[in-house]
């Protein structure tokens, strides 16, 4: 028996998808609560899921990033390096039988000879003093404060975001409030200051609409603290 593929009462196999016109058929979807399935979504295309949404502080805590200290580290193991190994240097050749180097025995004469209260003592233990002081507040320090963390949505990523790029943003942002002529952002940890210059509306006004459109764009970057607000509308200067 012959079929007409251009009949409609023509049955079409089940194990194929297509049919035999070439029409699509849509597949049955998953229920993701139950996980029975349902009929497909007619407002949603059959090939693309909907675009997840982001979990806000699903993912643990946002901590600031940590800086790997590299040049600071490798300038104290290249002086400690050359240091220990000129006295080991030292040390074998007086093993061996010969005389101390120079500067081994002015240093051990000196500091025989000068008193704890003597200026250049005092001196070299405040220099050691603030050096030591320096490194244990890099070590103690995460650093890179121009990076701000962002929200950890996933626990396998963590992402920040650059101060500039966010001024950057902000400013941008700024600039399309009606009235606002130029716009300063200046991006920190806890507070974005604004500095705009108003040539035509109220400057309550226009203050008012930066700090909504600021507001909202502040929560859209994403940061996990989100910085405060400070903004100032002036007028500019009058010419000549």
């Amino acid at each position: 028996m012959t079929t007409d593929p251009t009949d409609p009462t023509t049955p079409v196999a089940p194990d194929d998808p297509m049919g035999s016109t070439g029409s699509t058929r849509r597949m049955p979807t998953v229920d993701r609560a139950g996980g029975d399935p349902g009929p497909p979504d007619p407002g949603s295309p059959p090939d693309h899921e909907p675009v997840p949404t982001l979990d806000q502080g699903g993912g643990g805590r946002a901590g600031r990033f940590w800086s790997a200290r590299r040049v600071p580290a490798a300038l104290l193991a290249l002086v400690l390096l050359g240091a220990a190994g000129l006295l080991l240097y030292d040390i074998a050749a007086v093993r061996a039988g010969h005389p101390a180097m120079q500067w081994r025995r002015s240093l051990a004469d000196g500091l025989a000879e000068r008193q704890l209260d003597d200026v250049a003592v005092l001196v070299g233990a405040g220099v050691a003093a603030a050096i030591g002081l320096w490194l244990l507040l890099l070590a103690l320090t995460p650093g890179l404060r121009d990076l701000l963390p962002m929200r950890r949505d996933r626990t396998e990523v963590r992402a920040g975001l650059d101060r500039t790029a966010a001024a950057l943003v902000l400013r941008d942002r700024a600039v399309e409030v009606p009235g606002v002529q130029s716009v300063r952002v200046r991006m920190g940890r806890r507070r974005a200051k604004v500095r705009a210059l108003s040539h035509f509306r109220g400057i309550d006004d226009v203050r008012t609409d930066l700090e909504a459109v600021l507001a909202r764009a502040v929560g859209e970057l994403g940061l996990a603290k989100p910085p405060g607000l400070s903004v100032r509308v002036d007028r500019p200067a009058r010419k000549g």
